[in-house]
């Protein structure tokens, strides 16, 4: 263990374990899907600008998700990209905190947007003849705004206490910074950052599996009970998308912290790590681009397809 007096503020990050021989086939495959997602999302995000009538609050709050991901992306590939090819896995101590805020936000955030646009569905199918009158652009803007600062709020916290821990080490036992990484760097008690680790994942995950599901059961309740054929129509096509790519990040979230159970598997972990960022930020935009028919057709457009209309 290095004395305390001798730690630096450059750290040393854990290696990829990959082998020489698969090092530049890994890099070039994650330089594609880096690019892909980030054309595909920043494509949605600009047509949902771009088109007037695409100005609803379904597409705006959808907007956030895109830039979620481009963001919480961009936090962690380029700098892993760097890495690679390097070999050079040093990162500053601020830059390490400054990773593991935005990391955790990006997770974070994940969720909270995710309800609000729960909520969205909610209102549009429970509540039609007032969605326009509930839904104003305040309350879209307000929505918004929410979702994020309560992520900022909770991931400040969490990042916080880590960093007001003394160091007695410089080497960060994972391939990028989050908050674990952070206070594991300390020799101090850390019961106060388990603590509030822990009902910050709680009070995450519980309100949005709660809302979620609530939302739905109430939806899938209405549809039963009115018997409308184009209402039940309509809470498919508008709500699967949302129900699939909420899923898709649950699963994913889930799988990473399991794998946290399994130290052993090292490799299978760090890949899990990367796919968790990756995976919901590819099939977002193309979930949400083909079940939704406004957007959809106008992506069509975009690269020139004719469209007929039915």
């Amino acid at each position: 263990m290095e004395n305390i007096s001798s730690v630096s503020d450059i750290l040393v990050l854990e290696e990829l374990d990959l082998s020489e021989s698969s090092t530049y086939p890994v890099f070039f495959t994650l330089l594609f899907v880096y690019i892909a997602l980030l054309i595909s999302n920043i494509g949605v995000v600009f047509i949902i600008i771009a088109e007037r009538s695409l100005h609803q609050p379904m597409y705006l709050l959808f907007c956030n998700l895109s830039v979620n991901d481009i963001f919480g992306n961009t936090i962690l590939l380029p700098h892993l990209l760097y890495d690679m090819v390097s070999k050079n896995r040093f990162m500053s101590y601020n830059a390490c905190v400054t990773q593991a805020f935005f990391t955790h936000t990006y997770g974070s955030a994940s969720h909270t947007i995710l309800i609000i646009m729960a909520i969205d569905r909610y209102v549009a199918i429970c509540n039609p003849l007032r969605y326009s009158a509930i839904m104003t652009a305040k309350t879209v803007v307000t929505l918004s705004v929410s979702a994020w600062a309560v992520s900022v709020v909770l991931v400040g916290v969490l990042v916080s206490l880590s960093v007001r821990l003394s160091r007695c080490t410089s080497v960060v036992p994972n391939f990028y910074c989050d908050n674990a990484s952070l206070f594991k760097l300390s020799c101090d008690d850390v019961s106060i950052n388990n603590i509030y680790g822990l009902f910050y994942t709680v009070v995450l995950l519980s309100s949005s599996m709660g809302i979620v599901a609530v939302t739905y059961i109430r939806i899938a309740i209405i549809c039963r009970t009115k018997k409308n054929a184009e209402l039940n129509s309509k809470a498919i096509q508008t709500c699967a998308s949302h129900l699939v790519l909420y899923l898709i990040m649950l699963l994913t979230g889930y799988i990473v912290i399991i794998m946290h159970r399994f130290p052993e598997h090292r490799f299978l972990r760090k890949l899990v790590a990367v796919l968790f960022h990756v995976v919901p930020a590819h099939l977002n935009p193309i979930i949400y681009g083909l079940q939704t028919k406004h957007l959809r057709l106008r992506i069509l457009q975009v690269f020139g397809k004719k469209i007929t209309h039915s």
